[in-house]
């Protein structure tokens, strides 16, 4: 049987009653008003749950500790900027007020720059040409033969590789003053001890270090050896492979190499104070040991200041160029790949 047809025409209008009625099957919320609004037949909405407090993740006192050794920091470093601020100070002092602990020269005086730069013997700029000299050409062979070995050490495979580095670490703990005597006479039987021969000397002993060697061979170790498989399979023989592909990627080992042997050598004073025997080819730091003699039983401090200054400055810029890559060299050389 058929259900019957709904009927058809005009809809009749709803009273009041059957309007809320009809609202309520198709979801529709009436105000009291008669005014309606939709909710789109939306589910009944669930109660709401005000969410715990949720507190910060990790470590609360981390920003505090980071604060505190910021501060430590500062202050380590301005600590350790007294004595050059107080080295600066005094090389524009009298001799006189060169003895008093103040750090404002009282009164200003450049007598000890005009010591230093007119009344030396030999001159400042010798000395400072024979230092630079000196650990300009010792560093270049600690670079090229440092390199070299460490590569070698690293990468290289030859019967007792393992053994003779431990033989060139060994040497680290060799003092030079053992050694002093067995050196100089070898240096003096061929020669090396007069004229010229003495800065060969000189740079002949310091020509490589088994820090340097050591640096690099870290270094090398690091590297992915993907990279020197890719260039052997284009051919490249080993000093190739060496020269193009590894040393370009060593250039933060061979900064840190850099800094730390020109520095130690600058700074250096056993080895040219027993084979530079002449004067005229002294270095700074001899220098600094001549000021004992030159202000008779009292040092003249205000001059000896001021080649202070001076024998800072070529470090002090040599690390400020190349700190980033000291940084990254000593940090890449104590990991092993």
């Amino acid at each position: 049987m058929r259900d019957p047809e709904p009927p058809t025409g005009p809809r009749q209008p709803l009273d009041e009653a059957g309007r809320k009625a009809e609202a309520a099957n198709r979801g529709v919320v009436v105000s009291a008003g008669g005014e309606a609004g939709l909710v789109a037949g939306l589910p009944p909405r669930a109660a709401t749950v005000p969410a715990p407090e949720v507190g910060p993740v990790g470590d609360r006192t981390r920003g505090l500790r980071r604060r505190i050794a910021y501060v430590l920091m500062v202050a380590y470093a301005l600590l350790m900027f007294v004595p050059f601020s107080w080295t600066i100070v005094t090389s524009f002092k009298t001799r006189p007020d060169s003895l008093n602990l103040s750090l404002i020269p009282d009164p200003v005086s450049f007598e000890g720059w005009r010591f230093t730069l007119e009344n030396l013997e030999p001159s400042i700029f010798t000395l400072f040409t024979n230092s630079l000299v000196i650990a300009f050409v010792v560093t270049l062979t600690n670079l090229v033969l440092g390199s070299l070995g460490g590569y070698a050490f690293a990468r290289l495979r030859f019967p007792g590789r393992e053994l003779l580095f431990l033989v060139v670490l060994a040497t680290l703990m060799i003092p030079d003053q053992l050694r002093l005597v067995p050196v100089f006479v070898l240096f003096t039987e061929i020669g090396l001890t007069r004229g010229v021969g003495q800065y060969v000397a000189v740079i002949t002993i310091l020509a490589i270090s088994a820090t340097s060697i050591f640096l690099l061979r870290q270094y090398f170790l690091s590297i992915p050896k993907d990279l020197e498989e890719a260039a052997r399979i284009d051919g490249a023989g080993f000093f190739t492979t060496f020269w193009r592909v590894m040393l370009p990627l060593a250039t933060p080992a061979l900064a840190a190499v850099t800094i730390l042997q020109f520095q130690g050598t600058w700074n250096g004073f056993f080895w040219p104070v027993i084979l530079l025997r002449d004067q005229a080819h002294a270095t700074l730091p001899q220098a600094l040991y001549l000021f004992r003699e030159s202000g008779g039983f009292s040092t003249n401090w205000p001059p000896l200041m001021a080649v202070i200054c001076i024998a800072t400055l070529p470090i002090l810029l040599l690390y400020i160029f190349f700190q980033r890559y000291f940084v990254e060299g000593i940090a890449a050389s104590g990991v092993k790949g």
